[in-house]
């Protein structure tokens, strides 16, 4: 087995070829074992040759260096906020807002806002004079259509944290407003800005597996992530934010629609909360995980084990990051993240299967499930001419004539200016095209501009409306 990664590992090195800033980096596959593995028990793997598949900079391409807003200094806003530490020739934090005292002092030292600069509810910075060329809005959900509005209204461009909005005619109120003020808007879809999707999408545009016939796409949301963020977290009520589907798969459908590059007709989808309530609480299970449960030791989603001894996701807790099991367990008393997964008021949907059917009679379908052991898409694309099958670190491209198996492997944040760039580099891929949208003045270098985004939002829309109708629902763009 040592043998077959270390000839998997030579076939990444020579099947990424890639380029940043003028120098070769090398990248490496994974330890663990590969798609290819997976799919071949013997035989020869080849690295993809012939489709250039570039890794750009990070750095934006221009001298200017735009200013920006954060609105909503959570865990998202934290990740655009780093682009400023990293590229401060490209862009500059001047202004923060945050209800959260916090998260409001911890982002705005960092980056050294004055304090006529920081402000607590996104009201006070929409009625003070505009301080930027852009603002970042990743606030909750329900909060999103009214604050991307005023910003725009206001004559902010928008880096918008997706979902957009919670219906469709907020959304496409969005897109007749962006369109109004003549302001960029660019949705959070960082999966298009990531290396291994846009390889992904070239293969099938290069027709190397011929015309696609069908794509399987699963997005394993991982256990204990599906407890934390919508069973206990911001995302539990579908009313409160918006449906899972587009709370967490939003993402998914984009990325099939832009593979696909072809309109979706209709859709059909099902799923419920099969797990996570009440009906399903052992005997003696306390209200929250903190009141001394019986069950703690067998149960996956224990949160003093969670959060306290593997120190899981705690950044939600605002502590410090030396804080102990004690404080930790001190603050789960008094949160929802304390609270046990079978008595919270939570009704997103635990399993969710949809089939989407495009122009020309394409299909895909999606499958979003809570209960699995790891995260990261899984994607199969069926062709013509050949088979597509990878897990987001690598892909294996198949042709029906050959039987060989041709592999793109790099890990992307083995590339040191990729190193913690998030979502397999998406997430910073995405500010620098955003900064030079902004520079140029050019929405066109933008993957995911508004208009594409309100797209595969109505998808979504259309998507929960099957579900809960029981009935195949047209997608009208």
């Amino acid at each position: 087995m040592s043998s077959r990664r270390d000839f998997l590992r030579n076939c990444g090195l020579l099947a990424a070829g890639t380029t940043l800033g003028g120098l070769n980096f090398e990248a490496f596959a994974s330890n663990s074992p590969s798609t290819a593995e997976s799919l071949f028990a013997a035989g020869d793997y080849e690295p993809l040759k012939g489709i250039k598949f570039p890794i750009r900079s990070l750095k934006a391409q221009t001298d200017k260096q735009i200013s920006y807003v954060v609105v909503g200094a959570g865990n998202r806003g934290n990740v655009y906020s780093r682009y400023a530490k990293r590229f401060p020739e490209n862009a500059k934090i001047v202004g923060v807002s945050d209800i959260n005292e916090f998260r409001l002092k911890k982002m705005a030292d960092a980056h050294n806002v004055p304090q006529e600069n920081r402000f607590g509810d996104y009201h006070e910075i929409m009625a003070a004079p505009k301080l930027a060329d852009a603002m970042v809005i990743s606030l909750p959900d329900d909060l999103h259509y009214e604050a991307c509005m005023l910003a725009l209204a206001k004559g902010y461009h928008v880096l918008l944290e997706k979902p957009i909005a919670q219906t469709e005619k907020e959304c496409r109120n969005i897109l007749a407003q962006s369109r109004k003020y003549n302001r960029i808007v660019a949705v959070c879809h960082v999966l298009r800005y990531a290396p291994y999707f846009i390889a992904l999408r070239e293969v099938v545009r290069s027709g190397l597996i011929g015309d696609v016939v069908s794509i399987q796409h699963l997005e394993p949301i991982e256990a204990t992530h599906m407890a934390h963020s919508y069973v206990r977290g911001n995302w539990h009520s579908s009313k409160a934010t918006t449906p899972i589907i587009l709370a967490k798969s939003c993402h998914d459908l984009d990325i099939i629609r832009w593979i696909l590059d072809k309109p979706c007709k209709r859709v059909a989808a099902e799923g419920s909360l099969y797990y996570f309530k009440a009906a399903n609480a052992p005997e003696g299970a306390p209200m929250r995980c903190t009141d001394g449960c019986p069950h703690a030791d067998s149960c996956p989603f224990d949160a003093v084990r969670l959060y306290g001894k593997l120190k899981q996701r705690r950044s939600v807790l605002d502590l410090d990051g030396k804080a102990s099991v004690e404080e930790v367990v001190a603050k789960l008393k008094t949160t929802d993240y304390g609270r046990c997964v079978f008595h919270c008021d939570n009704d997103q949907p635990d399993h969710y299967v949809t089939t989407l059917e495009f122009e020309d009679g394409v299909t895909a379908s999606f499958s979003m499930e809570a209960f699995t052991p790891w995260g990261g898409r899984r994607t199969r694309i069926m062709g013509t001419k050949g088979y597509i099958e990878g897990d987001m670190k690598e892909f294996v491209v198949t042709d029906f004539i050959s039987r060989k198996g041709k592999i793109w492997n790099m890990d992307v944040e083995e590339v040191p200016e990729y190193k913690g760039a998030g979502h397999g580099g998406g997430d910073l891929a995405l500010f620098r095209d955003f900064v030079e949208a902004i520079a140029y003045e050019d929405p066109t270098r933008l993957t995911s501009n508004i208009e594409a985004s309100v797209e595969s939002h109505i998808i979504g829309f259309m998507c929960e409306k099957s579900r809960l109708s029981g009935k195949k629902a047209e997608v009208k763009i």
